[in-house]
């Protein structure tokens, strides 16, 4: 690679850099996001998930119990 197309590159590289660093350096602040508040609760069913843990625990210990 010569000395011309190094420099070339570099200095391409550079103005791209300084480009895209400028572009995002003018971006307005915007709406600053939501107001805090109280959280949100959950909507998760915790119900479902602990009946089918119950019921694989209960099968399990019968067949535990079943191979005596």
């Amino acid at each position: 690679m010569t000395f011309s197309t190094a420099l070339f590159r570099t200095g391409l590289c550079t103005g791209l850099l300084v480009l895209f660093v400028h572009a995002a350096q003018a971006q307005d602040p915007g709406s600053g996001g939501p107001t805090p508040g109280a959280p949100e609760p959950t909507a998760v069913p915790i119900d479902g998930g602990a009946s089918l843990l119950l019921a694989g625990g209960a099968l399990y210990a019968l067949k535990r119990l079943r191979k005596r």
